[in-house]
């Protein structure tokens, strides 16, 4: 049975925000690795937007973002909107019943299943879908932007802490 993990990166005062601040190389190399141990990605509407810049090669990018291209392509990809008509390569449009739909993912692969997107998860916090959520915490104050919570945070326990590199903290809480 698959794990749906809520995984994002977050400002000290809770704001997720992929243009206010940049994983160091060391914290990219964790998310490549991490996205190729995936079992997918189920993604709202505005993060996969987000993402499908990985869909495209460019001439500018490192080894490292090739990398992580490749990882992000390979893994299938569950799309939750009701105004996309279509989605890219390897990902599926889910426009109705997200609870169903995610636990026919959970029952039907094994591994984990990341969730990007506060209002996603949100929405599966409140359906009490989620198994953990990693908190990626950067040392960056940006006084605005989506919170990493969409709505009330739940009861949570912690049961892991990790310093990824000089100055990020993964946290790992489970529902308590």
């Amino acid at each position: 049975m698959a794990r749906l993990v809520y995984c994002l990166n977050q400002s000290l005062d809770g704001y997720v925000d992929h243009m206010a601040f940049a994983p160091s190389p060391l914290l990219f190399r964790h998310f490549i690795e991490q996205a190729r141990e995936l079992t997918g990605s189920l993604y709202g509407r505005r993060m996969y937007e987000v993402m499908r810049y990985w869909d495209d090669e460019s001439d500018e990018w490192n080894a490292e973002e090739r990398d992580f291209a490749a990882a992000w392509r390979s893994q299938p990809k569950w799309v939750v909107s009701r105004s996309l008509e279509s989605v890219g390569p390897n990902a599926t449009l889910v426009a109705d019943d997200i609870e169903a739909v995610v636990h026919g993912l959970k029952a039907e692969f094994a591994g984990e299943i990341e969730i990007a997107g506060p209002e996603l998860a949100h929405s599966l916090t409140g359906l009490g879908l989620i198994d953990e959520y990693r908190i990626y915490v950067h040392p960056v104050v940006l006084g605005h932007g989506k919170p990493y919570f969409a709505g009330p945070r739940p009861p949570l326990h912690l049961v892991a802490s990790e310093l990824m590199g000089d100055d990020v903290i993964r946290l790992s809480y489970v529902p308590a």
